[in-house]
């Protein structure tokens, strides 16, 4: 006996990508429904049957973005032999992806969300966790430069972590305001110029 129900008439995960470029383009609140309807073509009944509601239509497009946008410098960070190449290719991965023509400039997790009503709290304070989380994981992989000697033992790894993660958002803003490819690497050129002092054991108290 057939199921009930009509089957899906489109790519659920070709939908999901369209709607992600468009909330990474547009900001979370910036997006209507209408503008996920028009860019994914559908209809708003086949967009709350396939995903929910748009807070859940969202984060899924969140979770591709991290997964597709992100696997390259994820790669980088768990497979350069130090911490110091590591952050440079971290920075210099995310320039290229900021600026990579044919797609939003920027990253979508800095700049979707920051700012909003009330309602949209769930979604800043989604986007902060993961700001977080990628924050915890810079500063891990310093620790691992710590341990296999290429950092000096007693380096400030959460001062330095969250150095480079500064970095890397004001290049996601930059580039979202129209910087070139070209001065938002002299940026990585010059945080990378300061590693050497950075990257050195607390001061005694």
């Amino acid at each position: 006996m057939a199921g009930r129900g009509r089957p899906r008439s489109f790519d659920r995960a070709a939908a999901l990508r369209r709607a992600m470029e468009v909330f990474w383009e547009r900001g979370y609140e910036g997006t209507s429904l209408s503008d996920l309807t028009a860019a994914m073509g559908i209809n708003s009944p086949s967009l709350y049957a396939a995903f929910g509601c748009k807070e859940s239509l969202f984060r899924e497009a969140v979770s591709l973005y991290n997964e597709v946008e992100g696997a390259a410098v994820a790669r980088a960070m768990r497979e350069e032999p130090t911490a110091r190449r590591a952050v440079e290719a971290m920075l210099r991965g995310n320039v290229e992806a900021y600026v990579s023509p044919g797609k939003p400039s920027g990253c979508m997790i800095v700049l979707a969300a920051t700012l909003g009503t009330q309602e949209s709290e769930a979604v800043r304070g989604h986007l902060a966790e993961l700001r977080r989380g990628a924050l915890v994981e810079l500063q891990r992989r310093l620790d691992r430069g710590v341990t296999e000697g290429d950092l000096p033992a007693g380096t400030d790894t959460a001062a330095l972590a969250a150095f480079y993660t500064t970095v890397l958002q004001g290049l996601s803003i930059q580039a979202r305001d129209g910087a070139s490819h070209e001065a938002l690497l002299s940026v990585v050129d010059c945080a990378m110029a300061a590693w050497d002092a950075l990257a050195r054991p607390r001061a005694a108290v």
